[in-house]
């Protein structure tokens, strides 16, 4: 831990006002005027500085990190872990206005507002003992303090207290069986429940989540939130609430409160900040209760561009290309949550003119975009992919997107549409493009239809990339680097952009404050694009297997999504590691 500044507090102060104005922070004239007014009006000088606009906030907080050869941070731009936040508890936070924001090894980073505060320091020196860690100061503004605290407050503080409110009640006198049953409804609408539902929400949104997952145990309750891919525990809560939260929460999503036997699926919308949501719901029956997961929509997102998703090369080329026809089936396949529908945006708003008339069909509507006529299905009236889409062929469009291809019937009115003058988008599910042709054989759709109809078919998962922050270089084993270079072999030179292949260099995110010690921050993808042209039609046609079909496609200059991938390794962009977990069959 730093030495505690050896000053009081008054001495510090005018030092530091002459620093501000030796090192042009403040013209010293202002700096008069605003101790006159300090003095007159009891205000705190610092304090006046900020609300006088003097200064920024966060400028006064780096003009007392130089002052005090402190390191500066800015908690606003860091995701802070919540184990980090346990290790002080919430009491000390506010009462001392310091904050743990980071731990490697044994040692602490504390962020903290005002180094003459001996009280704080001792505090701090007293908790690194009891803990057995080597505390490092930064320097730091109170609202990027109060940040954090927020959302530790927010996320343990009002679950905690929620949870007194509901141990209160229930050690109350108990009413008579009818009477509580009565009184069910109005129960679960209480303050307690809805502010733990509402602050699991809101969280997971912050976070950037993708899926909030509520599961039940024997004994409690936890709370998982899905991000860049990869499932984390939030939160876990006891077991004597998860009936009122499922309730809750299938009031929200206008489910049936009474049917705890069946699965359902449902939705609704909130608005968190500047974000606006829609949730899709969806509860399954487990042998402890009833498990919840929640698919975050943020509709305010705009769709990527194809050169944003990590389309590169030939691939973009041939995706261009085919986009630009007039009629003819795109495919994309890919397992659930590997990005098929982002990628469908994103050519959607590529085609998006005044003189095009696109409409959809989807399960959701996950992003909406101006210009194009979106619809969602609805399997309770009976409007399911295949009767939608007849109708929407009866609505005079040029390009048709529908969500799934999910059976015979749809894939037949696809492959219609497609022949009769349309550009139709669609996914599979399928393991890569290979597959897919095999596949809607499979369905009962004749060759000669489908090498008639589709133009192209596109695989893709989703690998999360390393953080620029933190990112360094690492050596390759003999045996990976015998392994990439084998892969190598077949992918055309117009692919090597960004790299030297003959000295090949590996890349990882050590974990720093910005991608909360993972090493990885957001996500892309990796692809490999299969046009469907005159050599490949043949193979379709004879019904030819899947490797004679991988071996011409080599030839075309295909790549796989592994090579793909492997190129995304070379280039720094993500690792090995990410690339044999999203490929591996």
């Amino acid at each position: 831990m730093p030495t505690p500044v050896k000053t009081n507090a008054s001495a510090a102060l005018v030092g530091f006002e002459k620093f501000l104005v030796d090192n042009g922070f403040v013209k010293s004239e202002v700096l008069s005027q605003l101790q006159e007014l300090s003095q007159k009006n009891g205000q705190d000088l610092n304090q006046l500085l900020v609300s006088q606009k003097v200064l920024e906030e966060e400028d006064l907080a780096k003009a007392k990190a130089a002052f005090f050869n402190l390191p500066y941070v800015d908690l606003r731009q860091l995701q802070v872990p919540p184990r980090v936040l346990e290790l002080i508890p919430l009491e000390s936070i506010n009462f001392y206005n310091f904050v743990p924001f980071d731990l490697v090894g044994d040692s602490l980073k504390v962020a903290i507002t005002d180094p003459t505060n001996l009280s704080a320091l001792e505090a701090l020196e007293f908790l690194g003992r009891e803990q057995n860690l080597q505390l490092q100061l930064y320097m730091a503004s109170g609202s990027s303090i109060h940040v954090v605290v927020g959302k530790k407050q927010n996320l343990k503080k009002v679950v905690g207290e929620a949870l007194k409110d509901i141990q209160t009640k229930e050690a109350k006198e108990a009413a008579p069986a009818q009477q509580k049953k009565e009184a069910k409804p109005q129960v679960i609408e209480e303050a307690p429940i809805i502010k733990i539902v509402e602050v699991i929400l809101s969280n997971a949104i912050e976070a950037n989540a993708s899926d909030i997952h509520i599961e039940p145990s024997e004994k409690d309750v936890r709370v998982r939130y899905r991000i860049d891919g990869i499932l984390y525990t939030s939160l876990m809560l006891p077991k004597n609430v998860q009936p009122s939260i499922v309730t809750r929460i299938k009031i929200l999503s206008n489910l049936k409160i009474d049917e705890s036997r069946l699965p359902q699926d449902g939705r609704f919308h909130m608005e968190v900040g500047k974000k606006s949501v829609d949730l899709r719901v969806s509860i399954l029956p487990l042998i402890y209760g009833e498990k919840i997961v929640m698919r975050i929509l943020d509709k305010s997102t705009q769709a990527p561009t194809l050169e944003q998703l990590g389309i590169r090369g030939r691939a973009l080329q041939w995706v261009q290309e085919n986009i630009k026809k007039t009629h003819g089936i795109f495919l994309i396949t890919g397992p659930t949550g590997s990005g098929k529908s982002t990628t469908l945006y994103s050519i959607l708003t590529i085609l998006n003119t005044t003189s095009v008339n696109i409409i959809t069909l989807e399960d959701p509507v996950e992003y909406f975009i101006e210009g194009i006529n979106q619809s969602q299905i609805n399997q309770d009236i009976g409007l399911t992919f295949a009767s939608g889409l007849r109708s929407i062929l009866r609505q005079d469009p040029n390009v048709v997107m529908v969500g799934e291809i999910r059976d015979k019937e749809t894939c037949e009115i696809a492959v219609h549409a497609a022949l009769t003058g349309h550009l139709l988008f669609s996914t599979l599910h399928t393991n890569n493009s290979i597959g897919a042709m095999p596949r809607m054989i499979d369905m009962g759709i004749e060759p000669f239809l489908l090498v008639a109809s589709v133009n192209v078919v596109m695989a893709q998962r989703l690998v999360r990339k390393i953080c620029p922050n933190c990112r360094i270089e690492i050596p390759l084993s003999k045996l990976l680097e015998q392994e990439i270079k084998k892969n190598l072999e077949s992918i055309p030179e117009d692919y090597f952009e960004g790299f030297d292949k003959n000295k090949l260099k590996a890349y990882k995110g050590q974990g720093c404050e910005k991608c909360g010690k993972t090493g990885y921050v957001g996500r892309y993808g990796i692809f490999e694009v299969l046009p469907v042209v005159p050599e490949i039609q043949d193979l379709v046609m004879g019904k030819a297997s899947a490797h004679k079909i991988y071996e011409t496609t080599l030839k075309m200059g295909m790549i796989t999504m592994k090579q793909d991938g492997i190129i995304k390794v070379l280039r720094g962009e993500t690792t090995m590691d990410e690339i044999i977990r999203v490929t591996t069959e």
